[in-house]
């Protein structure tokens, strides 16, 4: 084997490692550490050897689970189907996570009437979809000196929609646009 072949091969191999998240058996670099069977029952605190030769006799691996603590905690477990449970775990979690997506309605300082209720119904829906919403003035040149305008049309809008959203944002600017962000008060499952 030559040079090239095995440095490949130990960077390949210190690839799959990183991409492990525990240490296990002979990786643990710790030499005193608190040990828990597969039952969860505490063994005590011993050396690596003592813990390996258990692990070895049981015919499973030596887990790290907590390497910040002192000493680290090391499970008596079989790998494979921890990494299985934890996978199954983490793809539940990213399941019940809900994604939050945004909706953008854009007002002009000179917004009319009957637009603004149009836009305000808009967002009524969206909220009521489970969106957030957010509005926007956009100011065009010399208009940035009518901010108060924008702005009492802004805290229009918010008043419109307290019923059913809370603000997540405040009124601010952004460049030159006027913004607001308001997001449902309760979620409605799709």
């Amino acid at each position: 084997m030559s040079f090239e072949e095995r440095s490949a091969a130990a960077l390949a191999l210190r690839q799959k490692e990183k991409q492990r998240k525990h240490r296990i058996n002979n990786e643990i670099s710790a030499k005193e550490i608190r040990v828990v069977d597969e039952e969860g029952k505490m063994l005590g605190v011993m050396s690596k050897f003592n813990a390996l030769k258990i692990a070895e006799e049981r015919e499973l691996d030596l887990v790290e689970i907590a390497p910040q603590a002192t000493p680290p905690v090391c499970k008596i477990i079989n790998y494979g189907k921890f990494q299985f449970e934890l996978h199954k775990k983490e793809k539940h979690q990213r399941k019940q996570q809900q994604q939050m997506q945004m909706k953008e309605l854009r007002f002009k300082w000179r917004t009319d009437l009957h637009d603004f209720n149009f836009k305000t119904r808009h967002a009524r829906n969206f909220l009521e979809d489970g969106f957030k919403v957010k509005a926007s003035i956009m100011f065009r040149g010399r208009e940035i000196t009518h901010q108060e305008i924008g702005k009492e049309l802004l805290e229009r809008f918010v008043a419109a929609l307290e019923d059913i959203a809370k603000v997540d944002q405040p009124i601010k600017f952004e460049g030159k646009n006027m913004i607001v962000v308001l997001s449902p008060e309760k979620i409605k499952k799709k």
